[in-house]
């Protein structure tokens, strides 16, 4: 019963802090407070990054930890596993080698703030549609190779499975909420696009 217990817990604390990022990282929410504060918005991405840090972490230690272990893998099948994680981190940074992280993070935003040329329309960050690399056949690659990371583990407890799975959960959830914003900003091109690559799991024979 205190297993089940601790199990809805972290299901809980993980939605409040998947709530507070899909809600803060959505389209109209920016929109509506670029209209409060005009071009100050360009200091929203830092602050939605580290908040989002925060917020993470202090559920991630918060949560319960049931002292059960769901498996525990011997010589040499953990270290297939580790070999297929070690893949997933390269897919990692290769999907976000495509990204313009200093754009991402939020610190371009404010260069161009001090610099006196923000452009409000941008709302929280320059924006482009990605469509080469790796996003040519996945819609969502950074999620796809963070689920390979997260989900091949050596070894497995009852926390880090709910964990994980909540994660899956929000990663699919988070893509449709995050696909809605992109179809408001590039109507039929984002459409087209998304008729033609899957969502999350790639099909590299697309051409």
């Amino acid at each position: 019963m205190t297993y089940l217990f601790d199990t809805v817990i972290i299901i809980l604390l993980f939605f409040l802090f998947a709530s507070s990022h899909s809600v803060l990282a959505a389209f109209d929410i920016k929109k509506k407070i670029t209209e409060k504060v005009g071009n100050k918005i360009a200091f929203y991405r830092l602050f939605f990054n580290v908040s989002s840090i925060i917020i993470f972490v202090a559920i991630y230690y918060i949560s319960p930890k049931p002292d059960v272990q769901i498996y525990d893998l011997n010589f040499p099948f953990d270290l297939a596993i580790l070999g297929i994680q070690i893949l997933g981190v390269v897919g990692f940074f290769w999907a976000g080698s495509y990204l313009n992280m200093n754009e991402f993070l939020g610190i371009n935003q404010i260069k161009r703030y001090y610099q006196n040329n923000y452009q409000v329309e941008n709302l929280d960050e320059i924006h482009e549609l990605i469509i080469e690399g790796p996003f040519k056949y996945s819609r969502h690659p950074i999620y796809f190779f963070s689920i390979i990371i997260l989900g091949f583990r050596p070894a497995m407890d009852l926390f880090y499975l709910v964990f994980f799975l909540c994660m899956l959960v929000y990663f699919y959830v988070g893509s449709v909420y995050e696909e809605r914003n992109l179809e408001k900003r590039y109507g039929d091109s984002y459409k087209t696009y998304k008729a033609k690559v899957p969502r999350l799991i790639p099909n590299p024979f697309i051409k």
